[in-house]
């Protein structure tokens, strides 16, 4: 590890992605797993001239899952706060509330030292931003989405809801997303979504797909599983049926990114496709699972009210 090129990664990072400013107060929240990544972006705020704050917590047992209340109180008092963590605290309230007090938040789970300086962290991040946003203003007009795959089909109701942007610029008050990032997502209605779809890339906590997950739902919700990774779903899933909700749909837009197992980095691939199930109450739906889980489908067609807007892994609008 060349640890002066990541903190000089983390600079760039803090400066071009956050617009960290001398003035401000940063949090860097990671655990042991992250530690490497998370003391070069405490050290780049530092040289920064920032107050700069690093936190090392337990990690986390599941993705969505709350972090202890002392961190949710430094939360909330910070103006950047970059979040390196083995499971995902994107989906949680603790990021949210943070949010509503003003933090600009970037949430990086799973992040790989491999990740830092390769992939979709290299992209060019306007246009990472103006895809990003034209697929969310094109999810906020359409009432009813449309996958498909391998001759299955799955329909969502988007009735009603707003499309969320992760572009990976989060430069004002109360912006948030992943980083690296690149996707617009939005929650889908809740007891809406029927079909079957095929999932072919990876699923968050398992990892890259030995073959292709096989997924049936019926009024918004997954009733049955097939695929070598199957079981590993149910298990990932537990008894809890809210963690069956589909939770969001979310389509990827930056160009750099490459199927590694790591889903901060596979749902940005740009021209997949992915569908979450659990928690979806911190974007605009109605579900509090306590989890919250993706998984990406590659070279998918998507179709909103009819039309076409992704083809194989190509744009159509």
């Amino acid at each position: 590890m060349d640890f002066g090129k990541m903190v000089d990664v983390s600079k760039r990072l803090l400066t071009d992605n956050m617009g960290l400013l001398k003035e401000e107060n940063l949090l860097v929240i990671c655990d042991y797993k992250t530690v490497n990544i998370a003391q070069s972006l405490f050290e780049a705020g530092q040289l920064l001239g920032c107050e700069s704050l690093l936190v090392q917590i337990q990690p986390m047992k599941k993705n969505g899952e709350e972090p202890p209340a002392r961190v949710r109180e430094l939360m909330i008092a910070s103006d950047v706060i970059v979040i390196p963590t083995s499971k995902s605290m994107t989906h949680t309230h603790a990021k949210k509330n943070a949010c509503v007090a003003g933090a600009r938040i970037a949430t990086m789970p799973g992040i790989t030292e491999d990740m830092y300086f390769n992939g979709p962290i290299t992209a060019d991040y306007k246009e990472v931003e103006f895809l990003t946003k034209k697929l969310t203003a094109l999810l906020d007009q359409a009432k009813q989405a449309e996958i498909r795959k391998d001759g299955c089909s799955l329909t969502l109701s988007l009735e009603g809801r707003k499309g969320v942007p992760s572009t990976g610029v989060y430069r004002e008050k109360g912006q948030s997303g992943n980083l690296p990032s690149g996707e617009a997502f939005i929650a889908p209605v809740e007891g809406s979504t029927s079909g079957e779809i095929i999932i072919d890339g990876s699923f968050a906590g398992i990892g890259v797909l030995e073959g292709p997950l096989k997924l049936f739902f019926e009024n918004g919700n997954l009733v049955d599983a097939q695929g070598v990774d199957s079981q590993k779903l149910m298990e990932l899933l537990g008894e809890n049926p809210l963690a069956r909700n589909v939770a969001e749909l979310g389509i990827g837009t930056n160009n750099k990114a490459r199927v590694t197992g790591v889903i901060l980095e596979d749902e940005k691939i740009y021209g997949t496709v992915h569908i979450a199930l659990g928690s979806n109450d911190t974007f605009g739906g109605t579900v509090a699972a306590g989890i919250h889980v993706d998984g990406v489908i590659l070279n998918p067609e998507l179709y909103l009210d009819g039309e076409c807007i992704l083809s194989h892994g190509t744009k159509k609008f």
